[in-house]
């Protein structure tokens, strides 16, 4: 994609203001009113409506496996014909040589809903492997439904479909009737984006200037102060929307699937090429940055448009009836790794294998179950009786962002988040199938209601989980910190281990900040916890137990440092928080002491014995007042322990006017300090002062 095609989300978020207000929150059509019976249309009116509405499909100039027939490849095996996925895989790239793809196929399907005027033709597209980020899989099968007025003769929705029923799929409200509908297919997953505006090949989310949508996706609505996502919520197609999007080399009985004996046709030059491709997520210490974006290569028509002068590649419309007599498409588990984090850490390795038949889903007979817009499903249902209402949906969603150091803080002491460009997959550990990012937003729909662990993993980050609960009333559920999930650099990232099954009262949440960035991390906990945080940060880490106490630790990992940092027995109380605040204040006269040397050394010698005094005095008295708030803060977590309450809030109060008193000094040190150092000072006294505060009114000592 050139520069100038490129659209930043500056731009995209303007032309955007309007969005949410037309949307429905926490609603979907997947959990919805009943719809109406169909019948199968006759055959004559099925191949009218198939020839007329016949797609284009755009496939990227890196695509492996193009849509085919099946049956080739198709076996008997106890009366049963199936498909497996070897024979399918190795038979495809023995017939595949240097010319066109094998018997280029695409399967159509059309019934009529009952009680109303409104007929469904759907296309359906058959490839023998799916070779993705994660989920990658023996056959595919994806499908783009047209809904039709019979009365007018007019296409009123289109709905092609993405990875899996939690991402919402790619839609199209009231297309143009002379338009024929066109599918961009993502490379490898082959998830349909659609085409519908003057560009053919490139997927646009949404309208700038002349340049018309090619969804009519909404927005979530309620999310866009808590994420900044204002964007509508449809897969699309990130590789062509300036997005990174690393690929995984499928395995099998522990080697790559392209050495199995089975598999004499498939060579390495089979899968997705190597330019696109990560052996796996933990193999890269940092995120790949020289990922092609997409650029289109094959286009396949309809056999009957093959004067088009676009089409590369014709192919047979064929009803699907005709393989109806498939009862199933095998094969084994392929394996990968999905890390979570923990003190000891896990991974979990099930996923979807292979994939079903068509004829055995419901959308095959009631195509308005896969409209996951609920706009679209009530613009259906206001028009037809068949169509039934929306209903509230549970969805989790969050906005992913890369931690990276603030330049505004002192060395290795401060972060910030900004937003990336590398795609990530999130899993829920209720869901064996993990999700791709788009545009660096995650989106779960239908998600039960309940306690989850939701876990992200990308190419060169490490991994990140936590735990949420989903309520059962459709309210969107913000992952992450209002939100935001920050990720961490593998080669730039440690881990924080927090021993809860060691702490004196139950956890139930765990939280870490840093100084600049602020909160990056909090979690419900059940026992111990685990968070990779970034090298050149300094944290403050909140536990919180059963009652609600509140504790806090002060973590500075070492960038050099090739053990976890862990807090062994984490406390809650008094104690721990006065101890807290002795540690950020002697960590912060330390600072100061060392800037003060290192001016010393820098202004050596005066001969006129005329240095500024002023200076040296403010800096001091910053250092002598941060050392008294450190004395008084220690002494009340003594006190703390020893189980003296009155003396310990007596030294409480002391630590907060000295805070104050410290506050005095640094506005008359600030102007002789690093301008970072002052800013970090000013960043960890509001810390002490919100920690002293909770210490003064904990009731647990």
């Amino acid at each position: 994609m050139s520069e100038d095609s490129r659209i930043d989300r500056r731009t995209v978020l303007g032309a955007l203001a309007g969005v949410g207000g037309a949307t429905l929150a926490g609603c979907s059509a997947f959990d919805r009113d009943a719809d109406g019976e169909t019948s199968r249309l006759d055959d004559d009116a099925a191949r009218e409506l198939a020839t007329r509405f016949a797609p284009t499909l755009y496939f990227d100039v890196y695509e492996r496996w193009f849509p085919t027939d099946p049956r080739p490849y198709a076996s008997e095996r106890d009366d049963e014909t199936i498909v497996t996925g070897f024979d399918a895989l190795d038979g495809y790239h023995e017939q595949y040589g240097e010319g066109d793809p094998p018997n280029p196929a695409v399967f159509y399907h059309a019934v009529e809903y009952e009680r109303a005027p409104l007929a469904v033709i759907q296309f359906w597209f058959y490839s023998v492997f799916d070779q993705f980020t994660t989920n990658f899989h023996w056959h595919d099968w994806e499908v783009l439904h047209v809904f039709v007025d019979t009365e007018t003769g007019d296409p009123q929705l289109y709905v092609a479909s993405s990875h899996s029923r939690t991402v919402p799929n790619n839609e199209f409200l009231d297309p143009d009737p002379e338009l024929v509908p066109r599918i961009l297919s993502e490379l490898g997953s082959h998830s349909s984006a659609l085409s519908v505006n003057d560009v053919p090949d490139r997927f646009q989310r949404v309208t700038i200037d002349d340049l018309l949508a090619d969804i009519t996706n909404t927005a979530l609505e309620g999310v866009e102060d808590l994420a900044d996502i204002e964007l509508p919520l449809a897969y699309g197609l990130p590789r062509d929307e300036g997005s990174r999007l690393p690929y995984v080399v499928p395995e099998y009985d522990g080697g790559p699937i392209y050495d199995h004996e089975r598999l004499p046709s498939v060579t390495r030059e089979s899968l997705v090429d190597d330019a696109l491709t990560v052996r796996s997520y933990d193999a890269v210490t940092s995120p790949p940055t020289k990922l092609p974006t997409r650029e289109t290569g094959l286009v396949f028509g309809h056999r009957e448009r093959r004067g088009d002068a676009d089409i590369d590649v014709a192919y047979e419309l064929v009803p699907s009836d005709e393989l109806e007599h498939i009862s199933s498409f095998t094969g084994p588990q392929l394996s990968f790794e999905f890390a979570v984090p923990g003190v000891i850490e896990d991974a979990i390795a099930g996923h979807i294998t292979t994939t079903g038949t068509p004829w055995g889903q419901p959308r095959y007979e009631n195509p308005a179950a896969d409209i996951s817009v609920p706009n679209h499903r009530m613009a259906l249902a206001d028009r037809y009786d068949a169509i039934g209402d929306a209903a509230p949906i549970n969805t989790v969603f969050a906005r992913l962002t890369e931690t990276i150091t603030d330049d505004d803080a002192p060395e290795n002491e401060g972060l910030t988040t900004t937003e990336t460009t590398l795609e990530s997959v999130v899993l829920l550990e209720s869901d064996p199938e993990a999700v791709p990012t788009f545009g660096g937003v995650a989106v779960l729909q239908d998600v039960p209601a309940g306690d989850h662990r939701l876990t992200v993993n990308g190419a060169g980050r490490a991994p990140h989980s936590e735990r949420l609960s989903v309520p059962d009333d459709g309210t969107p559920t913000a992952a992450g910190v209002d939100g935001e999930i920050p990720l961490v650099d593998r080669e730039e990232a440690t881990k924080l281990e927090v021993l809860g099954e060691n702490a004196s009262s139950d956890l139930s949440t765990v939280a870490v900040e840093d100084d600049f960035a602020g909160r990056l991390y909090e979690s419900p906990v059940d026992g111990n916890d685990a968070i990779y945080v970034h090298t050149g940060g300094a944290y403050t880490t909140e536990v919180r137990d059963s009652d609600d106490a509140v504790g806090a630790y002060r973590i500075n990992p070492s960038p050099e440092a090739e053990t976890p940092v862990r807090i062994e027995r984490p406390e809650t109380g008094k104690a721990p928080l006065a101890a807290f605040v002795a540690d950020i204040a002697d960590e912060t006269r330390t600072a100061i002491a060392a800037a003060g040397d290192d001016d010393d050394a820098d202004e050596g010698d005066d001969d006129d014995g005329d240095g500024d005094d002023g200076a040296s005095n403010a800096v001091a008295g910053l250092e002598r007042a941060l050392a008294a708030v450190a004395e008084a803060a220690r002494a009340a977590a003594e006190g703390a322990r020893g189980g003296d309450r009155a003396n310990t809030d007596r030294r409480l109060e002391t630590v907060t006017e000295r805070l104050r008193r410290v506050e005095e000094r640094l506005a008359e040190a600030s102007d002789d300090l690093p301008r970072s150092l002052s800013k970090a000072t000013r960043n960890r006294l509001a810390q002490a002062d919100r920690r002293t505060e909770q210490a003064r009114a904990a009731e647990k000592l």
